[in-house]
């Protein structure tokens, strides 16, 4: 369809059959029944969704337990999700390109778009973004089919077994942390989670035969996260994350299990901080890092509807990362990532972003990591829109002697979105790091004979 045809977005879409389409899904779609079955709400709320320089919108209206859509303008609405035509098409595909998987990765953090704008109240959008967004789900499989995800097989035994460590970090104090393990294989692995979440990240991975086999595996909860308690000097609310902590913690968790030049392994904020690992490697007692999803530095506009009295974060935070994932992931582990972004306290997500928004920043650091100590393979997925391919490429190149790839179908959530396609990666990424100590170590025994 033509660039003009979709500037009327309700005509594009199939106007008032596919909205009666849509209507119909309301009443049966058992996550949008989930979110609008609630004695909160009150009164109805309208919102739109429409393409820029156009009026026709289409106008959903949510009451408890039920929706409906129709055709009508944008001054109806409460607020209106608004983007330009050729924007829509995209997001319209029947398997939609980074970032146009969501209304998020349109709307922009590193990968700003003009055209894309919230129209109206915007603290409505923001109370409201699990609904939205649901709707703007059922609107594509409406219009294009079910996206068809990938397929992965059911366990029945785990592998993983967890216990409690007291460490001191910088910073947070001591701490009681919770700690996870798995597998026999000869190189120790530590996994560190994403901002506002926990371990169990990981389990997939862990449970994964191949990596049992290949890797001791490690998985820690921050203080704060997950099972792990908070620090004693903790007030509600008040928690951040500094590179001394963050890095101090790692260290404290590595003597404290006793690891042997462990990789040290994360995605987004711990994918920043296995860089920051990595200028640290005889602090900490690295042997190499896998930072995925990571830059040396991000810069970038920070919500602060995650630290809201007026927002619910048990709704918000899980909504804005949701859209960073691939949209063939497994329906399950996309549910579990939101789960898990919904489970952890009150100001977790909003400190551990401090670290993430601009706290980190290596700009000047990365020519001075020595990767004949600490190996560097770096990991991105393609639907990331939030830390691109093309940024942790940049970064991998101020590295001398490090790698970088980039993984297809997935996105800011690699080990948890789809494990059975990140394993491979993963994979690669250790044996790498494993080739290249043997050789820098051959090289240097081989210097010490000549001496």
């Amino acid at each position: 369809m033509s660039e003009q045809g979709w500037s009327d977005l309700p005509k594009a879409l199939g106007g008032d059959d596919i909205l009666s389409k849509l209507s119909e899904s309301f009443n049966s779609d058992s996550q949008f029944l989930a979110f609008t079955t609630t004695q909160a709400i009150t009164k109805p709320v309208t919102f739109g969704i429409k393409s820029s320089g156009s009026d026709s919108t289409i106008l959903v209206t949510v009451e408890k337990g039920k929706g409906s859509a129709k055709i009508g303008r944008p001054d109806e609405a409460l607020f209106t999700l608004s983007a330009l035509p050729e924007q829509w098409e995209q997001h319209f595909q029947p398997v939609p390109k980074m970032p146009y998987q969501s209304y998020w990765g349109m709307l922009g953090m590193n990968i700003k778009q003009e055209g894309v704008e919230v129209l109206g109240d915007q603290v409505a959008f923001a109370q409201n973004a699990h609904i939205w967004r649901r709707t703007l789900e059922l609107l594509h499989d409406a219009f294009c089919g079910p996206i068809k995800t990938d397929e992965q097989p059911e366990m029945d035994e785990d592998y993983i077994q967890g216990n409690y460590v007291y460490v001191t970090a910088p910073v947070w104090g001591k701490c009681k942390l919770y700690v996870e393990h798995s597998g026999q294989g000869k190189q120790q692995i530590l996994f560190l989670h994403t901002a506002g979440s926990d371990g169990r990240q990981y389990h997939g991975v862990m449970n994964d035969k191949r990596m049992r086999q290949a890797c001791s595996m490690f998985a820690l909860d921050l203080p704060g996260h997950g099972k792990s308690f908070p620090s004693r000097e903790y007030h509600p609310g008040a928690h951040t994350n500094t590179e001394e902590a963050y890095v101090g913690c790692i260290a404290a968790v590595v003597k404290k299990l006793g690891l042997k030049k462990p990789i040290v392994c994360g995605a987004s904020m711990a994918g920043q901080v296995c860089l920051a690992v990595a200028i640290h490697c005889d602090k900490v007692g690295a042997g190499g890092v896998i930072p995925m999803q990571a830059c040396d530095h991000l810069n970038m506009e920070r919500s602060f509807h995650d630290l809201s009295p007026l927002v619910n974060q048990a709704l918000w935070n899980p909504e804005w990362v949701y859209g960073m994932m691939s949209p063939t992931a497994p329906a399950a582990n996309k549910a579990l990532i939101w789960h898990l972004y919904s489970s952890q306290a009150y100001g977790i997500f909003h400190g551990d972003l401090d670290f993430y928004f601009g706290g980190w920043d290596g700009r000047d650091r990365m020519g001075s990591i020595n990767t004949r100590k600490c190996p560097v393979f770096m990991l991105t997925g393609e639907y990331d829109w939030s830390n691109t391919p093309e940024m942790a490429q940049k970064t991998a190149d101020k590295i001398p002697g490090a790698r970088h790839k980039s993984m297809e179908g997935l996105g800011h959530f690699p080990a948890t979105e789809n494990p059975g396609r990140f394993v491979p990666f993963l994979l690669e990424a250790v044996e790498w790091i494993l080739a290249e100590r043997k050789q820098h170590s051959d090289v240097t025994l081989l210097r010490m004979i000549d001496e």
